[in-house]
């Protein structure tokens, strides 16, 4: 990177445009081409310090003659990317994608202004204009961004690097400006003395150059300069840098010659003062022993052919120091000289010259004509084209220069050859190809391409052409189709056809609410895909999910549009119909029952009413089950649920008139006052009518007593509220809530008896869980209020007492994580129960909490106690296989009986059936292994039999005989061999379904044993029912083999196999039509079928005989038609068939004939067959002929008029900008 001038931008600006003063005024059209100026006059090189004061004068006078004062503020420099350390290498989007972005953003980002060229060597110039901070950032942001990145490490002692960064690190910044690498220097921990150097290859040199120098000359051993002529140091570093390691290996110096790209002539010796003075000694020698030896010669070689003799990274240059020891000097990539320098021994240059000739000639460069549009062509989709070439000679390089009718090779010679060869031919090939432009509007171009490119890409296939449409950023209305001449007119009449039908076509927006659009597409889009089959011509958009938007688009024939448009109102009034929707409240505990076993009865009550209805989930604590459909189908669902909960429960419904002015202040804030009514009166529910109806009735609906009860309550609150109502409120922590309320509302029922006031404490949705609010008269709120200030006095009162605990029952509270204890803090106020550790045999027991609440845990404790003391064992003795079914799903039916009885029941472990016996043989005497056993009670229950359960006798007796009560007993069901298969159904649902609805276990023997019994297992109470569902099973299934034996009724006719697929029609649709008609099934030959004229048909005898018949009346009426055949010019054959065959079957429906058109390569591609009875075959031929007399007229016309038509040229786009060209400058002829 070298910058080669310093400009103002408006001095720059002038050049390019080529309006200088001198220039502009009296030059004629005919004087343009002499005017020209030269690349020197152009652009005047500056002075170099060497030059003669007469020559500085000349230079001076050639800028100052022409330029106008520098002004320092702006400057420009230029910096040159070779190819090989290019980014971006894509010819094709040169000045476009990532390329053209980067540099965006490095403008954006350094204020600097960046323009780009390409030189003949596919090297990137990139021109960089700005103030010179800008500039340098810019110079650093290119380098990293468009040039690739190599990285090198350098070594330098750990105490240097404080040197290299300098102070606040300004040092380390301007070496990465200056080089335009990122240096990374370890930080001061790390133990690494290398430094990390990423950038350029040029670069990297430099960076490392300059800190070799910071370390050399920080370095405290002896650090000496030697001036040698630039020229010389290739001599001292020797090829590929060995003789300069050879030195530094015997001297034990280290020795730092500058880059060829650094312009130094010092070369720093570093190291003990013997070693540096040797090396000196010897550097000097071969400097002087070279300055004395060598001679030049100078060789001129193109410009062009430099970098053949430089080689990839200057390898070649090494290459022929290696081998001759003669060194190459090549003149900067900004200089125009030609002239190469060979400088060596006079011996060796003879053969330096021949490898400088045999490296340059190497490569040669070739051209091949090609009409730029030609060039994407060549190059095939992805490059595949090309790829095939570049395979075969990869060095070989070939260049598309956009706009330009010709490509450039690039290469050896021989290959360069093959190349152009294989390119002509391609060419060649190619020019018979034709290309035409269209007008259209571009808000129609994505139509054109239609969904996921289906229309654009069955034009290409069709007519076997290429098409581009311009990208939508582009705003061009030009549409190129290129391809074989008559393809590309084909595809020219069908674009254009398109675009004018839908400049005809008409857009609809329709007002559909968001909430219905994905029931009107479907799950799986299947609703919509039968709007759009019933509907091909319109497009239906719907919008984004995420724009919430109501509007969805229609668009086609005006018509269509209309229908459509129609169809799609009357889907959604019907929606808008079905999504009523009603809450039902229903008591949690009556869910179940609602939904019925397996859901029978949820699934019978949707299906016979038409309705969804959602219940809401487990753990939940609604109690509202919706209903949402038709309305009237809402309330007979509504009706049907409201029955179940009736039958189960003792519920009624009552309404209470209470003025409608009340209403709020009865249901409190968020409810507060009308949900404490509905907790404390059994959780029934009290509805109020809509805020603003006017209406004072207020419905009451639950279990009688409840109902009665909380009516009283909502009428004395009611009066209450009428006469003087007064409101006090109380603050007591959440855990004595419980204990003022007392078990079962005990003891708040005793104020609000005492007092007449009523108490409302928070629910778990409120904010404040402490707000205690009493209201009622003011005398009344007083009192309750004093009451419950005294009790929570009282309970803020904390005290400890202690109470005796026989240890045996210690482990009973503080067992399954100490859940009895935590139950005494929640009912008494929160006290704090405290046991002795175990094993201290302790059996003292301290109770910490207000008084009250451990007086009441102290008496609950003292009958746990007596219930623990009071217990007894029973054993229930119940065969292992049937405990699975006593405990129930997930052990339900236990979980109630032990709470019920308020008893334990433990149940033993799994008996191992894999384990040998235990009962091992007793021998004589009862001895076993030396040992005497007690003989064994056969009669003895097995232990995994035995179900222990502990609690007071009279509760352990009430559950044995309900756990006894849950045994299962087998019954067995007569049921023919030949049904069991269908009982069990497919995959087991049938006999799954069974079991669920009955709960009873339904086994099946094995079909080998072919045995007409099943056995049903259950409880008692369920057996006759199971039963009786199996034997109703059998029975429909004996009717439907009877219905089986019916319809396997087989009838078989005699069919000409040239009818069979007029029988079948298009898509099956006649032969369905029949099946579904006379409900049998039809069934045609297989192609390797023997009997390729027989049709089989299977079902009732009647309907098989009826539907013979009709299949008989179709062939009857094929007979009677006949085939004819006429001649229609081929040109017109695609215009009657119609876009997507509408034309023909439009003809086909109307004259009820069938149309055959010759397949492509037909022997005669004008025939067309007519089939039909006689009187239609002739009226459709009138009509075929009437078509191709209309439809040739047009044909001859069009063809007429594309005779004159020439391909249009490419205008030179560069022809009417204002231009200057200059010779003779190092990239050859150019136009600015």
């Amino acid at each position: 990177m070298s910058s080669v001038a310093v400009l103002t931008q408006e001095i720059f600006n002038e050049h390019r445009s080529g309006l200088l003063p001198e220039q502009s005024n009296g030059t004629s059209v005919g004087e343009e081409e002499d005017a020209l100026p030269t690349y020197k006059e152009a652009f005047p090189p500056l002075p170099e310090k060497a030059a003669s004061p007469e020559g500085t004068q000349e230079t001076a006078n050639a800028w100052t003659s022409k330029i106008r004062s520098l002004k320092s503020s702006i400057i420009t420099q230029v910096f040159h990317v070779p190819l090989e350390e290019r980014k971006y290498k894509d010819i094709s989007q040169f000045g476009e994608g990532d390329q053209a972005k980067v540099c965006v953003d490095i403008m954006q980002k350094t204020g600097a202004h960046l323009e780009l060229s390409l030189a003949k060597d596919q090297g990137l110039s990139i021109m960089v204009s700005g103030k010179m901070d800008a500039v340098m950032k810019a110079r650093k942001e290119i380098v990293s961004r468009l040039q690739t990145q190599a990285s090198t490490t350098v070594a330098i002692p750990k105490e240097h690097h404080r040197f290299v960064i300098g102070k606040n690190g300004e040092k380390l910044q301007e070496l990465e400006l200056k080089t335009a690498t990122k240096i990374q220097i370890p930080r001061p921990d790390d133990l690494s003395n290398q430094i990390k150097i990423s950038g350029t290859k040029e670069g990297l040199e430099k960076a490392k150059h300059e800190i070799l120098l910071i370390s050399a000359e920080q370095d405290k051993r002896a650090v000496e300069r030697v001036n040698i002529d630039k020229v010389y140091h290739p001599f001292i570093t020797g090829a590929y840098n060995k003789l300069v390691g050879e030195l530094m290996q015997e001297t034990g110096a280290r020795i730092n010659v500058p880059p060829p790209s650094v312009n130094k002539t010092e070369v720093v010796i570093t190291g003990e003062k013997e070693q540096v003075a040797l090396a000196i000694v010897m550097i000097k020698k071969i400097f002087e022993e070279k300055k004395k030896n060598t001679t030049t010669i100078a060789v001129e070689v193109k410009k062009s052919q430099h970098k053949y003799v430089i080689g990839p990274k200057g390898n070649t240059l090494q290459e022929i120091l290696d081998k001759t020891g003669v060194s190459v000097e090549i003149p900067p990539s900004d200089s125009s000289s030609e002239t190469i320098i060979l400088r060596g021994e006079p011996d060796r240059l003879g053969q330096a010259l021949t490898e400088v000739y045999a490296k340059a000639n190497s490569y040669t460069i070739g051209m091949v004509s090609a009409p730029s549009w030609l060039h994407r062509f060549i190059i095939g989709k992805k490059g595949q084209n090309l790829a095939k070439i570049t395979q075969q000679m990869p060095k070989v390089h070939i260049e598309f220069t956009e706009g330009e009718d010709r490509i450039t090779l690039e290469g050896p010679t021989k290959d360069v050859q093959m190349v152009q060869s294989q390119i002509e031919v391609t060419v060649a090939d190619l020019v018979r190809m034709d290309y035409t432009e269209i007008t259209v509007d571009p808000k129609f171009h994505r139509h054109l391409i239609g969904k996921g490119g289906v229309n654009i890409n069955r034009i290409k296939e069709l007519h076997k052409v290429t098409v581009r449409i311009p990208p939508d950023n582009e705003k061009s209305n030009l549409i190129r189709i290129e391809g074989d001449p008559q393809g590309v007119q084909e595809a020219k009449k069908e674009l254009l056809e398109l675009a004018s039908r839908m400049e005809n076509e008409r857009t609809k927006d329709l007002i559909i609410e968001q909430r219905f659009h994905r029931a009107i597409i479907g799950q799986k889009g299947e609703k919509i895909k039968e709007v759009r089959d019933k509907f091909p011509e319109v497009i239906i958009n719907f919008p984004d999910p995420a724009q919430k938007s109501d509007i969805v688009q229609l668009r086609g024939p005006r018509n269509e549009v209309e229908k459509c448009a129609k169809f799609m109102q009357k889907i959604v009034a019907e929606m808008v119909e079905n999504s009523y929707s009603v809450s039902v409240p229903i008591f949690k505990q009556f869910h179940r029952n609602i939904i019925g076993k397996g859901g029978s009865n949820i699934k019978k009550i949707r299906e016979e009413t038409n309705t969804k209805i959602d219940l809401p989930a487990e753990n939940s604590n609604s109690e509202m089950i919706v209903i949402t459909g038709k309305k009237a189908n809402c309330e007979a669902a509504r009706n049907r649920v409201l029955a179940i909960q009736k039958e189960l429960a003792n519920i009624t419904e009552m309404e209470v008139s209470i003025p409608s002015k009340l209403h709020n202040s009865l249901i409190g804030s968020k409810g507060r006052f009308v949900r404490s009514i509905m907790e404390e009166c059994g959780g029934v529910h009290i509805h109020f009518p809509t805020e603003g109806s006017g209406n004072d009735k207020v419905t009451i609906r639950g279990p009688v007593e409840e109902v009665a009860k909380a009516k009283q309550q909502l009428l004395a609150l009611a009066e209450e509220k009428q006469t003087k109502n007064f409101t006090a409120e109380l603050q007591a922590k959440p855990e004595y809530h419980k204990f003022l309320i007392g078990k079962g509302g005990g003891n708040i029922r005793k104020v609000r008896d005492s007092t007449g006031a009523r108490i409302i404490f928070p629910t778990a949705d409120d904010k404040d869980q402490e707000l205690i609010t009493v209201i009622g008269t003011e005398e009344a709120v007083q009192e309750a209020q004093k009451e419950l200030e005294e009790l929570i006095k009282g309970l803020d009162n904390v005290i400890e007492d202690t109470m005796t605990v026989d240890p045996k029952h210690h482990r009973y509270f503080v067992s399954r994580r100490g859940q009895v204890l935590r139950d005494l803090a929640d009912e008494y106020g929160g006290v704090m129960v405290s046991f002795p550790r175990t094993g201290s045999q302790s059996e003292k027991v301290i109770i910490k909490g207000a008084k009250e609440c451990v007086e009441a845990a102290k008496k609950r404790m003292q009958e746990i106690v007596e219930d623990l003391d009071a217990q007894v064992t029973v054993e229930c003795v119940i065969p292992q296989k049937f405990h699975r079914s006593i405990m129930g799903p997930k052990g339900s039916r236990i979980q109630q009986i032990t709470r019920d009885h308020n008893v334990l029941i433990k149940f033993p472990e799994r008996e191992d059936l894999q384990a040998p016996s235990a009962d091992i043989a007793v021998k004589e005497n009862g001895e076993t292994n030396g040992e005497l056993k007690e003989a064994l009670d056969p009669n003895a229950p097995k232990k995994c039999d035995v179900i222990v359960i502990s609690g007071r006798k009279e509760r352990c007796d009430t559950a044995l005989e309900a756990l006894k009560a849950l045994v299962p007993v087998t019954i067995e069901v007569e049921v023919p061999f030949e049904l069991h298969r269908y009982i069990i159904g497919q995959k087991g649902s049938g006999i799954r379904k069974m079991m669920d609805e009955f709960e009873v276990n339904i086994q099946v023997p094995a079909p080998d044993q072919q045995s007409h019994n099943i056995y049903i297992t259950g409880l008692a109470s369920q057996l006759d029912r199971a039963k009786e569902g199996l034997l109703e099973r059998v029975k429909e299934l004996q009717a439907e083999q009877e219905d089986r034996a019916l319809r396997s009724y087989r009838l078989t006719m005699t069919v000409d196999p040239k009818y069979h697929p007029k029988i079948i029609g298009r898509k099956g649709a006649v032969i369905t039509n029949i099946r579904t008609e006379h409900d049998v099934n039809i069934q045609f030959p297989e192609k390797n079928d023997e009997s390729q004229d027989q049709i089989t048909i299977t079902g009732y005898e009647h309907k098989a005989i009826a539907a013979r018949d009709a299949i008989q009346a179709i062939v009857d009426e094929l007979e009677e038609m006949i085939s004819e055949d006429i001649t229609l010019d081929s040109r017109v054959h695609a215009r009657i068939i119609g876009a997507r065959g509408k034309g023909i079957r439009k003809i086909m429906d109307e004259f009820k004939v069938d149309l055959r058109f010759p397949p492509t390569g037909a022997a005669d591609p004008n025939l067309v067959t007519v089939i039909g009875r006689p009187e239609l075959v002739d009226e459709a031929i009138d009509h075929l002929l009437n078509l191709e007399e209309e439809y040739m007229a047009d044909v001859v016309e069009n063809e007429a008029k594309m005779a004159y038509r020439r391909p249009a040229a490419f205008c030179d786009l560069t022809a009417s900008q204002p231009h200057t060209t200059v010779q003779a400058s190092p990239w050859g002829p150019k136009r600015f």
